[in-house]
Parts: structure tokens; C-alpha cells; sequence
């Protein structure tokens, strides 16, 4: 496919850290990072393009990377985030063509989080929000954050569900016996993983889709393993005992969920995600720059569907998402 042809190439789960949000980071958060990856996370443009035209992405919906604001007081987070979230809109403002944003969301205090929402997507232009893991160690399906969730449905724009480090109890009792040798089995490996999933699975419980039929969510990681253990949810879930047995996981997380690649190229799990989710759930990611980009890109060529299933993974289905 030459490059006049070839379909645009949108990545969107694609990181930065705002300096004024990252010191509030705990020193663990630095110690474990190389310090090529805290330059990166700090590189809004220079470095930062060079390595996308390098891997062919044509655009990065940006994010505040993890940990965010889900573990700070509602005052500061509010007002971090919205501080944060100015400067990153002057970002995307510097190089429009190749930058959108998710916004940061005070999520400690969710009144707030609702109307930061409304201001980065009717003020800021953003695209919708990533919320990173358990806010101060409570689970999104709580009510006292579903007005973040019905200014989401009225705003017509989807929340990233990212993972964030599981929550200290669940770390001492699963993780630590390990970690000395292999600290990403806290984290990428399999932490983040069964944290973010369990997120996603507690919000198809609550029956929030009943209450918000148009809330959309984004799941990164080739949907942190759930679209392998769909039908297994599905069937447990309607045994004799459950109180709805007429209760479908599958129908509600497939018609409320999108998926991304982030982190995670692997043939089998992308042509499982299709089968279980549909192409059009499918969305293209890096993880920049905790992943880099190439492997992203070098990885397209190999992927064994069709030119059209590919070219709405790149770009159609976030398009017509994210309204790019």
C-alpha cells in the first residue's frame, strides 16, 4: 500500500505527564521509569512527532498518564485538572493536525468531574476523558459517580477506562511475593490487567447501561482480556442463582464497549477481540511511550484481515467515535 493510499493512522491512548500533576507522584512512580520515558512523557512536540512520522501515526489523542488525579483530594484534583487541562489544549492547539485530547477528570470530587467533562468537550474541544484505575481506592460503578457518566451520555462522548496500580490490600495479598524479581506482575503483566477488567465487568453489573442506554467506554489492551472470557462471563452470569437469569453480559459490553490495541499485538488476541466484539469495536493504540510506536506500526502489515477490516481499525471506527 503506498503512502498516498494507506489509511490514516489514529493512535489513542497515547501519553504524557503535565508537570504540575506529576509532582504530585509519589517517588515510586519515577524510580521505576528509564529516564528516556520520563523525557518522552514530558516531550509535547519535537521528539514526540519525529517518532510518529518515524512509525507512520498521523495523529495521538493525547491523555495525562497515570496515576492522574484519581487519588488526590477532590480541591486539588479539581484544580489540577483543569489547570492540567488548559495547557494541554494550548498542546493540541500548537499542532492541530496531529494532536486531540482526552481530559483529566477530578474524579475525588464527581459534581466537579461532570462539569470538567462539559468544559473540555464544548469549550476545550475535547474528545471525551480517561480515568485512570480505582479513585481513592472506590470503584467507578459507584453511584456517587454516575453524574460524570450522565454528563458523558448527554455530551455524546466516551471515557477511557485505563488501568492505574491495584489497590494496596489487593497488591499485599495477590502481587507482593513476587514483585522483587518481576515488578511488572503488579502492573502490566497482570495487575493492571485483572484491576481494569474488573472495573469494566463491575459497570456492566450495575446496570448503568439501563439507567445511561447511550454511555459509551474504551478499554484498552485488547479489552483487558474480556472479550477471551466473554461467553464464560455470559453463561455464569445466567446460571440458576444469579438473581436475572435474562441478564446478557454479552449484549450490554458489546454494545457499550470499544476496544484498543494498546500494549497488546498479537494476532490471535486481535482476531479473537474481532470475533467476539466486531471489527467496528476495534480501535488502533500504542501506549506511547510506555510501548513505542513501531512496534505498533511494524505489526499492521502482519495482521490477517481484510484491507477494509484494517483501515477501520486505523482510523474509520475512532473517526466516526471520536468525530475526528
Amino acid at each position: 500500500m503506498t503512502s498516498e493510499s494507506r489509511p490514516r493512522v489514529i493512535a489513542l491512548e497515547e501519553h504524557y505527564w503535565d508537570r504540575e500533576i506529576a509532582a504530585t507522584f509519589a517517588p515510586e512512580e519515577f524510580n521505576a521509569r528509564a529516564p528516556s520515558l520520563i523525557d518522552r512523557l514530558y516531550d509535547y512536540s519535537e521528539l514526540r512527532i519525529a517518532e510518529m512520522d518515524e512509525a507512520g501515526i498521523d495523529v495521538q489523542v493525547l491523555s495525562q498518564g497515570a496515576p492522574a488525579t484519581q487519588r488526590l483530594d477532590g480541591p486539588t484534583a479539581v484544580r489540577l485538572a483543569r489547570d492540567a487541562n488548559d495547557r494541554l489544549r494550548e498542546i493540541v492547539r500548537s499542532n492541530p493536525s496531529r494532536f486531540a485530547a482526552f481530559a483529566c477528570l477530578p474524579t475525588p470530587d464527581p459534581a466537579a468531574a461532570a462539569d470538567e467533562l462539559e468544559r473540555c468537550v464544548t469549550k476545550l474541544d475535547f474528545k471525551g476523558a480517561m480515568i485512570h484505575g480505582l479513585t481513592n481506592g472506590v470503584f467507578l460503578d459507584d453511584k456517587r459517580f454516575w453524574p460524570i457518566f450522565e454528563r458523558a451520555q448527554a455530551l455524546d462522548v466516551p471515557l477511557y477506562l485505563h488501568p492505574a496500580t491495584p489497590h494496596p490490600a489487593v497488591a499485599e495479598i495477590y502481587y507482593k511475593d513476587y514483585l522483587d524479581d518481576f515488578p511488572s506482575f503488579l502492573t502490566a503483566a497482570w495487575g493492571f490487567t485483572v484491576e481494569t477488567a474488573t472495573q469494566g465487568i463491575r459497570l456492566v453489573l450495575s446496570r448503568v447501561f439501563e439507567t445511561y442506554p447511550d454511555l459509551k467506554f474504551i478499554l484498552g489492551h485488547l479489552g483487558e482480556s474480556i472479550p477471551f472470557s466473554i461467553w464464560r462471563l455470559d453463561m455464569a452470569l445466567s446460571r440458576m442463582g444469579n438473581k436475572d437469569r435474562s441478564f446478557s453480559f454479552r449484549d450490554a459490553f458489546t454494545s457499550h464497549f470499544w476496544i484498543t490495541t494498546s500494549g497488546n499485538f498479537s494476532n490471535p488476541a486481535l482476531l479473537c477481540s474481532v470475533m467476539e466484539m466486531g471489527v467496528d469495536r476495534i480501535l488502533f493504540s500504542v501506549d506511547y511511550p510506555f510501548v513505542d510506536n513501531k512496534s505498533g506500526t511494524d505489526w499492521i502489515p502482519t495482521i490477517p484481515l481484510s484491507a477494509e477490516d484494517k483501515t477501520k481499525i486505523l482510523s474509520g471506527n475512532v473517526e466516526r467515535l471520536l468525530r475526528l
